[in-house]
């Protein structure tokens, strides 16, 4: 599979670990078709119980907001039909990945694709950036700002737009426009002084 043919995705949540009974509040996703984007994803879930005041102004999605979302398990059932076992990316994937296999848990489900991390690649391919967050990386890649971190949709489209300019990068530096998922996969488990002689090599 071509790794400009994914699905990008990022959740918002209360607290930072499902095993200590944090879950997810809203999810954001972008669909990547060659390149392009095909369809997007968005919805609030309503987890069972207020969040904090922290998470309301860090999210901006406050408990009213909430009360009126659709519960976790519907919401959950219908991302998981939207990405079905396509491949996916996650900034700081790690994070998001636990969640998502915890809440398609409680709702029976699975997701056989893999989960790519837009983070890792960033620390090979944009090894000169002054931070590896998600707004320094758009900024540092002259990618426009418009909306609101840490909102599921916009974070996801912001993932979109780093993870497209980064196989750019690749591609007119080494001339590889092609690169399959797996090969991506491979250079974030490359150690960052080997990425140029591996890129090289293909």
């Amino acid at each position: 599979m071509r790794a400009d043919t994914v699905v990008i995705f990022d959740f918002e949540t209360t607290g930072l670990s499902p095993n200590e009974g944090d879950r997810a509040i809203e999810i954001g996703a972008v669909r990547l078709v060659n390149g392009e984007v095909k369809d997007q994803f968005q919805a609030l879930m309503n987890p069972g119980f207020s969040v904090n005041s922290f998470i309301e102004q860090y999210t901006g999605i406050t408990n009213k907001m909430l009360s009126q979302a659709a519960p976790c398990r519907q919401v959950m059932a219908e991302f998981s039909d939207y990405i079905e076992d396509d491949n996916l990316i996650a900034h700081n994937a790690s994070f998001d990945k636990r969640f998502l296999s915890s809440e398609l848990t409680r709702v029976n489900r699975k997701h056989l694709g893999e989960v790519g991390c837009s983070l890792l690649l960033s620390r090979r391919i944009f090894q000169e950036a002054p931070s590896h967050k998600l707004g320094e990386l758009t900024r540092f890649a002259n990618i426009a700002n418009t909306g609101d971190f840490h909102r599921a949709l916009y974070d996801a489209q912001m993932t979109s737009h780093l993870w497209l300019a980064m196989l750019n990068n690749i591609g007119e530096r080494y001339n590889l426009f092609d690169l399959t998922f797996q090969q991506i996969q491979l250079l974030c488990k490359t150690p960052k002084k080997s990425v140029h002689r591996l890129l090289a090599s293909w």
